[in-house]
């Protein structure tokens, strides 16, 4: 399926939800960075993975840790690699974004609070440890 239609399709919905898999939501994500910025992204997909969710029976399932988290993963990853890497070659370099059963994500958050009901936007455990050092004249 073409890139447009893809997109189309998710946000009208009509995507079948049984087939709707982490890598196509890690795909929506990919394609909205091509076209909008990080925060615009976010917003996006953020409504629409709810929309999607909701029309599928599933309004449970939306997460808010680990759709921001993979919305800024995926964003860095982008910029490190360039805009003219392809969708192919995106999956191929970022096995460990595609990969759900032992996803990225368990490296920066405790499993209670990606399991988490209700969901909510969390700070990484790394980012708690991380020592400041200030420089007094």
């Amino acid at each position: 399926m073409l890139d447009e239609e893809f997109i189309e399709r998710f946000e009208n919905c009509t995507l079948p939800g049984e087939g709707f898999h982490h890598r196509d939501h890690v795909r929506v994500v990919w394609l909205y960075l091509r076209s909008y910025s990080p925060l615009e992204t976010l917003a996006r997909f953020s409504e629409g993975l709810k929309r999607f969710a909701k029309a599928n029976g599933k309004p449970n399932l939306y997460h808010e840790t680990i759709t921001w988290a993979y919305v800024f993963l995926i964003h860095e990853r982008m910029a490190r690699s360039g805009p003219e890497q392809g969708w192919a070659e995106f999956v191929e370099a970022n096995a460990d974004l595609i990969d759900w059963k032992n996803n990225v994500l368990k490296s920066y958050y405790y499993d209670d609070t990606l399991r988490s009901r209700p969901p909510r936007i969390c700070i990484p455990r790394q980012a708690l440890n991380v020592r400041v050092r200030l420089s007094v004249p």
